[in-house]
């Protein structure tokens, strides 16, 4: 049985610290050390620019005592003023140690976290990337890197000093006056920090919706711009300007609630940080009029809690940011968590590399796409060895199926499809897919040359090799009259190219791959009369002594094929070649008579118009 790709919960559903788990991996990375004394040689210069921070108010302090009257006005001061200028160099400059060191760490984590994300995303199935809409799949991924790039820097950065930060100066308090000192800092800076988690908390959902609308918007753009000339024939640029513009406006409700809810949080947190000040240099100011306190002491306090708060401040800005990146962070780790769908197995072969030809077969092949709905049922064939096998029939009978469980997108229900004698399960897919050349329908170039993306059947390859498979492609000649040559950009998806040259290029590109199995997906059902003639020869030179398998929807480009079969609902109803299924006068003959009624009724229309 097909096995189903298992569905990871909402990304609702996952919690921050989920996410957080999800990420030290990336932070202490297994087998890269060069990372890990990074991350090491940061926590250490950032402890010693804490020690040197916490230190500096204490020498402030003994050197506003120094000055007092009655005390020493020469030597004193001067040694501690020294001392404060280098404690305050040296915090400066731990600081900025850290920041250098950890820059390398940081990069290299988004790199790899980056092309984690990229490569998982080429092993998942296709139904998958059916179901999902490139443009938010996207998006996701971007804004993931990009949270992991925020969380580490503001983390490392931001609250794990602050944090340190504030558990010494409670100590130092508690020791120099009492504690009473310490348990209202403690406590002011804890009622601060869960106030400032809470109300961020109860804010997630917001930022949720807002990446939720935003994709959405970034999707119809995208849906919008790739499917321009669709937009154009049907006059839609109004609608899809409505469509757009609705996912604009739900993003902008939500931006707006989520600034008000931002403001509300700033004011409860300057509330807090304003009353703990107030309490503790009430407690100096007393201590000072009673004599049990110096004013160098009452400095002391005013200068660590200002030193304090001013980072807290700017802490309630950190953990949004930072709960905002791990909101960020959760779509992308919910990809990653989605199982492929198709694996290979423990112990897969690898098919040897030959150029010999193959043999391929079906056997009693029954599979649908959704359980309730069978697309193939019982299938079965065979292509000996450098042989051509044609499959025709109505839409929608199962044709381009069979290629894609050729591929192995997907797995049969039952049943078998084999090369060579081996099961496709039991074979690597990248092996298989090497053996394997396709010329689709519907050819899809990549937005860079013509040299590239006939480079694409063989990264590598020489340029003398790409012009020789241009050359039995017959795109050679038509690309040496164009004005940049091999250098000619294509456009996206190739479409500053004709059916026909793109053809030719998909032609080249997998000539140049070699392979040992072919296969020819209504290569030529777009194209006209004039260029499927030219372009058939193409092919004829590209499947010479390779297994071939051709779905076609026009008979003419078959009747050479040493095999043909006839799909219908699923099924084999004929078999044979050109002349035999003709001569049977059966399902096969019917469509060569229909499409021959319809090729001269064309025909004629051309003659009227002339």
């Amino acid at each position: 049985m097909r096995s189903t790709p298992v569905i990871p919960p909402s990304p609702h559903d996952r919690s921050a610290w989920r996410t957080i788990v999800d990420l030290l991996p990336y932070l202490w990375p297994v087998g890269d050390n060069a990372t890990r004394i990074r991350v090491v040689l940061a926590t250490l210069c950032l402890v010693l620019a804490k020690v040197a921070t916490v230190y500096v108010p204490l020498v402030y302090s003994r050197a506003v005592d120094a000055l007092a009257p009655g005390q020493a006005l020469l030597v004193i001061p001067i040694g501690l003023i020294g001392a404060y200028g280098l404690l305050r160099v040296a915090s400066a400059g731990f600081a900025e140690m850290r920041d250098a060191v950890f820059a390398a760490a940081q990069q290299r984590i988004m790199r790899k976290a980056s092309m984690q994300s990229f490569r998982h995303m080429h092993r998942l199935s296709l139904r998958f990337h059916l179901d999902r809409q490139t443009g938010g799949l996207s998006r996701s991924i971007e804004r993931g890197t990009t949270g992991i790039e925020q969380v580490l820097r503001l983390a490392v950065f931001n609250i794990l000093p602050t944090l340190f930060e504030v558990v010494l100066v409670t100590g130092i308090l508690w020791k120099i006056f009492d504690w009473r000192f310490a348990a209202v800092t403690f406590t002011a800076v804890v009622l601060y920090l869960g106030f400032t988690m809470g109300f961020t908390d109860w804010r997630v959902k917001f930022r949720r919706t807002m990446n939720e609308t935003d994709g959405e918007a970034r999707t119809k753009a995208m849906d919008s711009l790739l499917n321009y000339e669709t937009v154009k024939y049907f006059g839609n640029e109004r609608h899809e300007a409505t469509r757009y513009d609705g996912a604009l406006a739900r993003y902008e409700r939500a931006a707006v609630t989520s600034q008000v809810t931002l403001n509300m949080l700033n004011l409860g947190q300057a509330a807090i940080i304003a009353a703990g000040l107030a309490l503790v240099m009430l407690m100096a100011a007393q201590g000072v009029r009673d004599g049990t306190m110096t004013v160098g002491k009452f400095v002391l306090v005013n200068t660590y809690l200002m030193q304090l708060y001013q980072p807290l401040n700017f802490i309630g800005f950190v953990y949004r940011e930072i709960k905002q990146g791990l909101v960020d962070m959760e779509q992308m780790f919910r990809l990653l968590a989605t199982h492929a769908e198709i694996t290979d197995r423990p112990g897969a072969i690898t098919l040897p590399e030959t150029h010999e030809a193959t043999e391929l077969r079906f056997d009693h092949v029954v599979f649908g796409y959704r359980p309730d709905h069978m697309i193939l049922r019982g299938v079965s064939f065979t292509v000996p060895p450098g042989q051509t096998l044609a499959i025709v029939g109505p839409t929608g009978a199962g044709k381009s199926t069979i290629n894609r469980l050729l591929f192995r997108f997907y797995d049969v229900n039952s049943g078998a499809v084999l090369v060579d004698g081996h099961d496709l399960r039991d074979i690597a897919q990248d092996s298989l897919r090497a053996a394997i050349g396709v010329v689709p329908q519907d050819t899809v170039l990549f937005n860079d040359t013509i040299l590239y993306n006939i480079a694409y059947g063989r990264p590598g390859a020489s340029e003398a090799e790409i012009i020789e498979a241009a050359k039995l492609a017959q795109v050679h000649d038509f690309v040496q009259r164009l004005p940049d040559g091999y250098a000619t950009r294509v456009g996206e998806r190739g479409l500053k190219l004709s059916g026909g040259e793109k053809q030719r290029v998909a032609i080249a590109r997998t000539i140049l791959k070699n392979p040992r199995i072919l296969i020819l997906d209504e290569a030529t059902s777009a194209l006209d009369t004039g260029t499927e003639q030219e372009i058939q020869q193409a092919l004829r030179s590209l499947s010479r002594n390779r297994t071939t398998l051709t779905i076609a929807h026009r008979l003419s480009t078959v009747t050479d094929a040493d095999q043909i079969i006839v799909l219908d609902h699923g099924e084999i109803a004929e078999r044979g070649n050109h002349h035999t299924l003709l001569a049977a006068g059966g399902m096969y003959a019917r469509m060569w008579a229909l499409q021959a009624e319809q090729q001269h009724l064309a025909a004629d229309l051309h003659v009227e118009a002339l």
